[in-house]
């Protein structure tokens, strides 16, 4: 890619008008490939390698103060003839989707930032699971973007119909696209939310299309592609972040396939907004939707207007969010402890070394 104008990776007027309060010899860039210690970033001139500035890591604290894919940072040049580029800034991000990290950690991961649609990929066939979706749609909705579920592999289902009504009743004020690579049913809907200055994040799990339909948008392949495997599912096949801008216009995240995601960040409540609007209605504000009189939600579960399973999922990640927030605070206040506690020995010993220096100047 080369010459791309600043405008078709999406800047807007914000992150000029920010850009310009730090060092005028900056420039502009946007994150388009993360990697361990190097990044990619497209700018002007096109794309170049980058490192952080040794300021900007020595102040960080965890990975959410580090670039991430969809970052808009400063640079100190636009082209690596004179070696790798070195990001000074990272400028705000106005919405960003993340999970928890891996393994026992409770730190928060960035998965991509800038985004405008969130789009959830997900499978009609033996990767179909509203339980997952949920967890994706609470997390897509603290992202401060707008989530589209796009449901791939419709020609591998035969009660398309059933699984899209399953979906309504729980993506309630969410777009649902079906579609299908081998007949591209739904890839003229999709378009309509492509467009110059637009951002869209595809998340899913391992195997549900992503990177094939990815590849129609983009109209080439620029992500590999694995065949169905017996067990009628889809191969992984994305390994990184990634940014590729279309040439017709707009700006897509790529990102790897995920079969856990853990909630540290989520919009629990507006994700299950039927059961909040019910909880609103009970007699009393602690209602634990148990014994007590007048309860809404109860009602609703008598009625049949409320499935008592997704009450169940609604308690579930409600507490798994709120056990891994406080595991992540706990965390976060012990690493800066020990960051101040190795601050002032290193303080301390520099002030032992200087101290024959001061003798000697008396």
């Amino acid at each position: 890619m080369n010459n791309k104008n600043l405008l078709e990776l999406g800047v807007n007027e914000g992150y000029v008008k920010e850009a310009s309060i730090y060092n005028e010899n900056f420039y502009l860039g946007r994150v388009s490939v993360q990697y361990k210690d190097i990044y990619k970033v497209f700018t002007e001139e096109g794309e170049v390698l980058a490192r952080v500035s040794g300021k900007l890591s020595y102040s960080s604290n965890s990975t959410f103060d580090y670039p991430v894919v969809g970052d808009w940072v400063l640079l100190d040049r636009i082209n690596n003839k004179n070696g790798d580029a070195i990001i000074h800034n990272i400028l705000n991000r106005k919405s960003y989707f993340s999970r928890k990290v891996a393994g026992t950690r409770y730190d928060k991961q960035i998965v991509a930032s800038n985004i405008d649609f969130v789009f959830i990929c997900m499978s009609l066939n033996n990767d179909f699971n509203i339980k997952r979706l949920e967890r994706y749609i609470a997390v897509a909705w603290d992202s401060m973007a707008t989530p589209i579920i796009i449901l791939t592999k419709s020609d591998l289902c035969e009660d398309i119909n059933d699984k899209v009504k399953q979906i309504e009743e729980i993506a309630i004020g969410i777009d649902i696209v079906v579609t299908s690579s081998i007949n591209e049913d739904g890839y003229d809907e999709i378009r309509k939310y492509i467009k110059t200055g637009v951002t869209i994040a595809f998340i899913g799990s391992s195997g549900v299309g992503k990177s094939t339909l990815i590849n129609k948008i983009m109209n080439k392949e620029v992500l590999k592609t694995n065949s169905i495997s017996e067990n009628d599912k889809g191969r992984h096949t994305t390994t990184h972040r990634e940014l590729f801008v279309i040439e017709s216009g707009g700006v897509i995240i790529d990102t790897p396939g995920m079969r856990e995601l853990g909630l540290i960040s989520a919009d629990v409540d507006k994700s299950f907004s039927n059961i909040e609007e019910l909880e609103k209605q009970c007699k009393f504000s602690d209602c634990t939707h148990k014994n007590e009189p007048k309860c809404a939600v109860r009602e609703a579960i008598e009625n049949g207007n409320l499935d008592p399973e997704r009450l169940e999922r609604y308690r579930k990640l409600k507490k798994e969010e709120a056990y891994n927030l406080l595991k992540s605070k706990r965390q976060e206040k012990h690493r800066i402890k020990s960051y101040m506690k190795s601050k002032k020995k290193n303080e301390y010993i520099f002030n032992l070394e200087l101290l024959p220096q001061l003798f000697f100047l008396q």
